[in-house]
């Protein structure tokens, strides 16, 4: 691949969510620039294309590429996934991940601005908050919780990323799209950030108990990656999406006690269930929400596609995929 080829750039590209559109991307034949420093991605999630000549990754922090400002002008499109992910290191590492968020996204920002690159940004569903709404909406006013209690320094800093890249599409006219995704799950995903379906499937296999936080009733949707890179991949080529935020998720919802019963049984596997006090599970600054389950009609709407994969197959795929 010419170093300087036209491209387009997948920041977080060796990452859960990332590696899959990677190959999606390069399945559509598109030329592909990963920019990612690994410290939650790894190159493995890459491992099935990283021979492919179409194919180019650079291991690095988006704000210490030298190669950046290039790099965006000579882009189709830009995808922004890299951040600070995962409940755990949320919690133990607050600076980095404010620093990570804030400013990764500032400087890719700048350099598409220069050149007018389409830009989407991933964001997430924590940006809604501890609201008690049943289901949240694009336009639904966010509640967020006190500074004191860090889990919410995540949210907060994706949602300074939205202000930001909604400053410069109306400011500079960089066409952007805002993506709020609502717990991805899928092969590759890792249990090491705190992602509970990978943990389960784990402690499931291992034969050990599946541990639920507080009393399992808090529930939430679950979308198949490949579910979510087709409607990434949609909303990016979409021209009515640009300037707007959308939600990107299942409208499935399930109790986490649930989900570890439909576990043990989709792994054949005999692990008790084990409640465990927030208080013992997270360090303290967290809080947790009862419900999160998007409303989708926006994303339907504007590109005619919905997240349909059941949680059950979902659920199977991912444990034939975790050893």
């Amino acid at each position: 691949m010419n170093r300087m080829s036209p491209h387009i750039l997948v920041t977080g590209g060796a990452g859960f969510i990332g590696s899959h559109l990677v190959e999606r991307l390069l399945a559509d034949g598109k030329r592909v620039v990963v920019i990612d420093d690994c410290s939650t991605g790894n190159l493995e999630n890459l491992a099935n294309v990283r021979a492919n000549p179409s194919l180019r990754i650079i291991v690095s922090k988006v704000s210490e590429c030298a190669e950046l400002d290039a790099l965006a002008a000579n882009s189709e499109s830009i995808y922004h996934l890299a951040a600070a992910v995962g409940v755990d290191l949320i919690l133990k590492s607050g600076i980095e991940t404010i620093k990570t968020n804030l400013h990764e996204t500032e400087c890719m920002l700048e350099a598409a601005g220069k050149v007018h690159a389409p830009f989407l940004l991933t964001s997430t569903s924590e940006v809604y908050g501890k609201s008690a709404k049943p289901a949240f909406s694009e336009k639904d006013d966010l509640l967020i919780g006190p500074p004191h209690l860090s889990r919410w320094s995540y949210a907060c800093s994706k949602l300074m990323d939205e202000f930001l890249a909604l400053a410069y599409a109306k400011e500079k006219q960089l066409p952007v799209v805002i993506a709020r995704l609502f717990n991805t799950v899928g092969p590759r995903q890792t249990g090491r950030y705190g992602m509970v379906v990978p943990r389960f499937i784990a402690a499931a296999k291992r034969g050990e108990p599946l541990q639920v936080f507080g009393d399992g009733q808090q529930t939430r949707c679950f979308c198949y990656v490949q579910d979510t890179v087709e409607a990434l991949v949609r909303l990016q080529t979409c021209a009515s999406a640009k300037g707007e935020v959308f939600n990107i998720g299942s409208s499935e919802e399930i109790s986490i006690l649930a989900l570890a019963q439909l576990v043990l049984q989709t792994v054949g596997s005999r692990s008790p269930i084990e409640f465990v006090p927030y208080e013992k599970a997270y360090v303290p600054g967290f809080e947790d929400m009862l419900r999160r389950k998007p409303i989708l009609e926006k994303l339907e709407k504007s590109i005619g596609f919905l997240p349909a994969t059941s949680l059950r197959s979902i659920v199977e795929v991912t444990a034939s995929s975790v050893q």
